[in-house]
């Protein structure tokens, strides 16, 4: 499985987040580079867990709709006479 590929803007805006926790949380600097570089680790060694957590969520989804759905065709249903009178 390949990394999650992220847009330049938006990999832009999210380091500039990492420096800041960096700067506020560890009271420690760090650079563009080494910002892009923790932020690709993290996207590589995370993508694979967030992959499967959607893969879990879409099939969690999937089973909710074809209950309904099966609920929806039992609705659909004729009665059926007895046949006698």
């Amino acid at each position: 499985m390949q990394p999650l590929k992220i847009p330049r803007e938006h990999k832009l805006q999210i380091t500039a987040s990492i420096q800041e926790y960096f700067d506020t949380e560890l009271s420690s600097e760090i650079g563009q580079l080494a910002s892009e570089n923790l932020l690709d680790f993290m996207l590589k060694e995370l993508s694979p867990y967030i992959y499967n957590q959607a893969l879990t969520d879409a099939r969690k989804m999937i089973e909710q709709k074809m209950i309904s759905l099966e609920e929806e065709i039992y609705a659909l249903e004729q009665p059926l006479s007895s046949g006698r009178r």
